[in-house]
C-alpha cells in the first residue's frame, strides 16, 4: 500500500491524498508536478526513475487507510 506522503521533497509544499497534483517515481518519493517538471526535469533526484502520477486516496479508503504524515524534504 503506498504512504501516501504528505509534502513535495523539494519545495515541501502540501500534497493531499485526496487531490490530484503529486507524482511518484517505484520507491515513492514524492513531488509536486511543478518540481518534479521544472526542478527535476522528470527524473528522480534520489533514484534516477521517472515519474508518474500518485493515485488518489480518497473517502472512506482514506478514513480507513490514513495517509501518512511524515514529511519528507531531500532539497538539492
Amino acid at each position: 500500500m503506498l504512504e501516501m506522503r504528505p509534502n513535495c521533497e523539494t519545495c515541501d509544499r502540501d500534497l493531499p491524498a485526496d487531490e490530484a497534483g503529486a507524482v511518484i517515481c517505484s520507491f515513492e518519493c514524492t513531488f509536486c508536478e511543478d518540481c518534479a517538471g521544472t526542478v527535476h526535469h522528470n527524473v528522480c533526484p534520489n533514484c534516477g526513475g521517472d515519474f508518474s502520477r500518485r493515485p488518489l486516496r480518497t473517502g472512506t479508503s482514506l478514513e480507513k487507510f490514513p495517509a501518512s504524515t511524515k514529511r519528507v524534504l531531500t532539497r538539492k
